[in-house]
């Protein structure tokens, strides 16, 4: 917060919907993501806070990978909640592999709200040293 920030008073209904009125559509937010390269093939760290690993789904299909996952935000009994941002964010985001990676061998891990995928390069891709004769 700076100093300009203004704290307002809730308005009467603010909070509540009205009769008739539909849900509000879930909010779908594309996590940060980290990538790192190098010769033996790509390492993508994704964000996803409150996602546990029944609720992510990560596929790869004519190279295109997704990640769909869903974070379940858990509010103690004895806390009333006032105000929240998004109730249950939805993560969504895709890329597009190189043919140069072995899609059958990904690996993905799921720690504390981080999902690592390792996502190798196929042997031909790999960079090797050929030896030069002389002669």
């Amino acid at each position: 917060m700076n100093d300009t920030t203004q704290l307002t008073q809730r308005q009467a209904g603010a909070v509540t919907r009205r009769e008739g009125e539909s849900a509000p559509r879930p909010v779908t937010v594309a996590p940060a993501v980290d990538i790192f390269e190098d010769s033996q093939g790509v390492t993508l760290w994704a964000d996803l806070p409150g996602v546990s690993k029944d609720k992510l789904d990560v596929k790869v299909h004519d190279r295109s990978l997704s990640i769909e996952a869903e974070a379940t935000v858990i509010t103690p009994q004895s806390l009333v909640l006032q105000h929240a941002e998004v109730r249950v964010p939805r993560f969504a985001r895709t890329f597009t592999l190189s043919s140069d990676f072995d899609t059958s061998k990904i690996e993905a891990n799921l720690k504390d709200g981080v999902l690592k995928l390792s996502i190798p390069r196929r042997e031909e891709a790999r960079p090797r040293r050929i030896e030069v004769a002389v002669g």
